[in-house]
């Protein structure tokens, strides 16, 4: 396999959903639904929101890449920071929306049971109509886990553990699991997802051996993490060359990564030069490129920023 694989996946264009502030927003969660809607209007591929279910009193480990934090970042809350629990609200937005695709990036899926988590995944791919990514990963936060009833410590296996029972109980209708102390047999759980295999799973994590074999059991995208997130390439090349190892097809492999918006002397995006940096991505091996933008309050100005933003993408990209 040579590293110049051409990805077989059309690349999509995707924005960041704030469902968390710093406090209690004084417009309340209208604004996230209505861009949501304009999103969807206007041709954004897909918009992704994040979790977190509790928050500790101490957020250092953030920053702390050996308890699975970023180096010197920073959690964008206070410990009494208003967080959307992101199923119920993509629930929410596909009742709203017809056609951009809903996605987690990134769930903390090994915090819900996980045929719970199956059957939430499942009834939110029905009720969208197959538009659902679940992207997943362990979290940094130890306390997260602890009021959960969780270990920190198994955080990694509690995921794949996670993520075995989704697939076998979206693709099978007479279904058996066994691992540890989890186990069954001749179960059913209907409805299966829409999408055929299964809701796409995205994982995300730095390249190490467990996010490796992660993806390569279940995973239809990667989501770059850490140092990762400013130099993804190498991990491309890993991620794909463990994929045609596995007989799976590395050209399939779907990657999040973020676009560099450049700003004019006001702060406004200048659309012609920040495409000049989509090409560059596509070569890395970049297939979906989030646009990060604060977004204001003025409405009919998102939805002619986003609705430029769309059009200038997809002629840089050669889509109709």
């Amino acid at each position: 396999m040579t590293d110049t694989v051409v990805p077989g996946v059309e690349p999509t264009l995707s924005i960041q959903l704030q469902n968390f502030s710093a406090e209690a927003p004084e417009q309340g969660w209208g604004p996230v639904l209505e861009l949501a809607r304009v999103a969807d209007e206007v041709g954004v591929d897909r918009v992704v929101v994040s979790d977190h279910i509790a928050f500790g009193e101490q957020l250092d480990a953030y920053g702390d890449p050996a308890s699975g934090g970023t180096a010197g970042g920073r959690q964008p809350t206070g410990p009494d920071g208003h967080w959307l629990e992101p199923l119920t609200l993509l629930a929410v937005i596909a009742g709203q929306t017809q056609r951009v695709r809903l996605g987690t990036a990134i769930l903390l899926a090994a915090l819900r049971t996980p045929a719970v988590l199956a059957k939430q995944a499942a009834t939110l791919d029905v009720l969208s109509g197959g538009r659902l990514d679940l992207g997943v990963g362990i979290g940094w936060q130890r306390e997260e886990y602890e009021v959960a009833g969780l270990d920190f410590g198994r955080r990694g296996a509690l995921l794949d553990q996670a993520l075995a029972v989704c697939r076998v109980l979206w693709t099978e209708r007479s279904a058996a699991f066994a691992d540890g102390d989890l186990r069954f047999e001749r179960i059913h759980a209907m409805p299966e997802p829409v999408q055929p295999g299964g809701v796409p799973i995205w994982v995300s994590g730095r390249i190490n051996a467990r996010t490796v074999d992660r993806l390569v059991r279940f995973g239809a995208g990667w989501i770059p993490w850490g140092e990762h997130v400013a130099d993804p390439g190498p991990g491309i090349a890993t991620l794909r060359q463990a994929l045609a190892d596995a007989g799976r097809d590395p050209a399939a492999l779907q990657v999040q990564g973020q676009l560099p918006v450049v700003r004019d002397a006001q702060g406004a995006p200048e659309l012609a030069a920040t495409m000049a940096g989509v090409g560059p991505l596509l070569e890395l091996g970049i297939t979906d490129l989030r646009f990060s933008q604060r977004w204001g309050t003025d409405l009919g100005a998102t939805r002619d920023l986003l609705a430029a933003t769309v059009a200038a993408f997809r002629a840089e990209v050669g889509r109709a």
